[in-house]
């Protein structure tokens, strides 16, 4: 069910590039997970655009995800739906798309792992930020390389084996010494996007976790 999330995309926009590029052009550099996000989007528009991107992930094999909307994830079909701290519980989106569905989850901290699985399990959590990111608005507490660490240790104190994605302003340089860290995978968007070669930037950090693994 979770194949491909050691690397995720998530959508976003500048003055080049629409979401729907953007999406586009994770995929065509090898990322294979897309979360399209698009905050305070019109409805209409948000379903037309994750139409797209839909088709475009099903053509390359992807996994695609629908930012906070459980209902249009369910109406479409998407792969799964991923909620921040402040969207619909993860037990009432459960109950509502069932178990076929990826799930994911916001965190900023261990508390709010334990928050979370006392009445769910998502099937992972997007941890974060690492450092501050202009693509998120209400930006909760900078993690660093030590908090990660300290959240995984809990974790498997705790024998929670639930992935962590570790997300926020991360760039090519930082993803393997957070995958030393513990954490699970990677999220990015920004530092793709505006890279002069967004396409290129994408296939080198396809080829960090390919050197990672064989290490």
């Amino acid at each position: 069910m979770l194949d491909n999330y050691r690397l995720q995309f998530i959508t976003h926009y500048n003055q080049i590039y629409s979401y729907i590029d953007s999406a586009r052009i994770a995929l065509e550099g090898g990322c294979r997970w897309i979360q399209l996000r698009m905050k305070d989007a019109e409805e209409g528009l948000l379903e037309e655009t994750a139409v797209i991107v839909q088709k475009m992930c099903k053509e390359y094999g992807a996994t695609f995800i629908i930012d906070d909307n459980v209902f249009l994830a369910k109406k479409i079909k998407a792969d799964g739906v991923h909620l921040g701290k402040n969207d619909m519980p993860i037990a009432e989106a459960r109950n509502i798309l069932g178990e076929d569905f990826i799930i994911g989850g916001t965190v900023n901290s261990f508390e709010d792992i334990l928050f979370n699985i006392e009445t769910a399990t998502p099937n992972y959590f997007g941890c974060g930020p690492f450092r501050f990111t202009s693509t998120k608005k209400n930006l909760a507490s900078i993690l660093g390389y030590e908090s990660y660490q300290g959240i995984i240790n809990k974790m498997r104190d705790k024998n929670i084996s639930i992935p962590l994605v570790a997300i926020g302003g991360i760039c090519k340089d930082d993803i393997s010494c957070l995958l030393v860290c513990g954490v699970n995978g990677i999220a990015l968007s920004g530092s793709v996007l505006n890279a002069d070669d967004p396409i290129k930037e994408m296939r080198d950090i396809v080829n960090v976790f390919k050197q990672y693994d064989r290490e």
